[in-house]
């Protein structure tokens, strides 16, 4: 007779929500595993069950995944046994259940079979609370896991329920996250025990989500979708459609080199918005600028060549492998360490290190101190501020020792170069400065 672990799915509260296949189950049983004694249906079990839990290993353990790891091999050794064994969770075996993921791979390295009786999970009740459709892009994501990001892995534009939401702490931490993507007083509603005698419903806005008491293992969050689309995702689609054949005439002639001048032309007036220090018109100008990488993505789409996910794919390794000092185990000493690994870095990727990657095109302040600095952080630099400050000095004499002719203009475009290596040493962004300076000139100008 083969062996058999038996994982039964409880339902998310009373005695109401488990399923006749679980209940007869439990019936027949002479005993049964709990991930954990608390939960509400556990009362209603039949009086001869012999039951046993685990949850003296969360007291043992420092961390859920080490829980779950001993709770599954624990399960599988009993799973050994000629009568097998039957172990019950909360809610579904397959929806937000650690231990049954990790049982399920070590029961097939020992050829133990595994049974799932389903049983009604934390998602239907909520539905039914908020009359919500699941097939209408519903993202469910755990708490844990959403608290220990940065950034939501979420589209804003779709409804999410963030499951187990079991403490303050980290309702604490789960708002810090959320609140990177949605604003501070966008609507969220907290659930708890939902479909339950003791179900409670409330709403509040995001900034205000760990005052509450609602928060247990039966505590579910909904976050509604942002009142006007703003997701990646929905401006590829909008991009997309223009470039369709039901789209526009004109965005569907461009070309990457015909956006060529829009796509600088947007990335300057972006510049120019960050020197007048105005937010307003930078997010214009920064959706502006968007509006020509994602424009560019879909004519690459369109041409096989690739995608704005494969773009997003590369940039996010690149970073992630140039900064192991944050995605790794690295440890660096400061800016300077951290730049002069970048350079290091890039070197090993390209096989040797060279300034090719310093474009022609950029403008030549911003070419010039791009050069510097690349320089710079594989030791080719001035010892100090007083060194370059000499430098432009020997470079004013020369430059009034010099009649004229092609050499006065080398010259006159070392003294700059020298310039520019100043700017650097003050920490000063030369092509900025310059910039501004113009500003001045003109406003002066305009005003005598």
């Amino acid at each position: 007779m083969k062996k058999v672990i038996t994982i039964v799915g409880l339902g998310p509260g009373g005695s109401a929500q488990l399923t006749l296949e679980a209940w007869s189950l439990l019936q027949k049983a002479k005993e049964v595993y709990l991930r954990t004694l608390h939960h509400p249906v556990v009362a209603s079990f039949p009086k001869k069950l012999v039951l046993h839990s685990f949850d003296h290993i969360y007291e043992e353990k420092k961390t859920f995944a080490e829980v779950y790891e001993e709770i599954a091999r624990r399960i599988v050794e009993l799973g050994k046994r000629e009568e097998g064994v039957i172990y019950a969770v909360p809610g579904h075996p397959l929806v937000g259940e650690a231990s049954t993921q990790r049982i399920l791979a070590l029961a097939s390295e020992e050829g133990i079979l595994v049974r799932i009786v389903g049983g009604l999970s934390f998602i239907e009740p909520v539905l039914t609370c908020l009359g919500l459709d699941a097939l209408e892009g519903l993202q469910i994501v755990d708490a844990m896991e959403l608290a220990a990001r940065f950034h939501p892995n979420l589209n804003p534009d779709m409804p999410t329920l963030v499951a187990q939401l079991y403490e303050r702490d980290l309702a604490s931490e789960v708002k810090l996250t959320l609140m990177n993507l949605f604003p501070d007083d966008h609507p969220v509603t907290l659930m708890k025990a939902a479909g339950t005698s003791q179900e409670i419903v409330r709403t509040l806005p995001l900034c205000e989500l760990d005052r509450g008491e609602e928060f247990d293992h039966l505590t579910t969050l909904y976050i509604p979708p942002l009142p006007s689309p703003g997701s990646l995702e929905s401006f590829q689609d909008t991009i997309a459609r223009l470039r369709s054949e039901e789209g526009c005439p004109w965005d569907r002639e461009q070309t990457h080199r015909s956006l060529r001048h829009t796509l600088l032309e947007e990335a300057y007036e972006a510049l120019a918005a960050i020197d007048a220090d105005d937010m307003d018109a930078l997010r214009e100008e920064l959706g502006d600028l968007l509006l020509q990488i994602v424009l560019q993505a879909q004519i690459a789409v369109e041409e096989g060549d690739f995608s704005l996910a494969q773009v997003i794919a590369e940039i996010d390794s690149k970073i992630k492998r140039r900064h192991p000092h944050v995605f790794g185990e690295v440890k660096v000493r400061g800016v300077e360490e951290v730049l002069h690994r970048w350079e290091e870095i890039k070197k090993g990727e390209k096989g040797e290190w060279t300034l090719s990657g310093v474009l022609r095109s950029l403008p030549a302040l911003a070419r010039a101190q791009a050069l510097q600095e690349r320089a710079a952080r594989v030791g080719f630099d001035w010892p100090d501020e007083g060194s370059v400050v000499a430098e432009i000095t020997e470079g004013l004499a020369e430059l009034r020792n010099v009649r004229g002719g092609r050499e006065r203009e080398e010259k006159f475009g070392d003294l700059l170069f020298s310039l520019v290596n100043l700017a650097r040493c003050l920490k000063i962004d030369a092509e900025s400065a310059l910039r501004a300076a113009c500003e001045r000139f003109s406003h002066r100008f305009s005003s005598r």
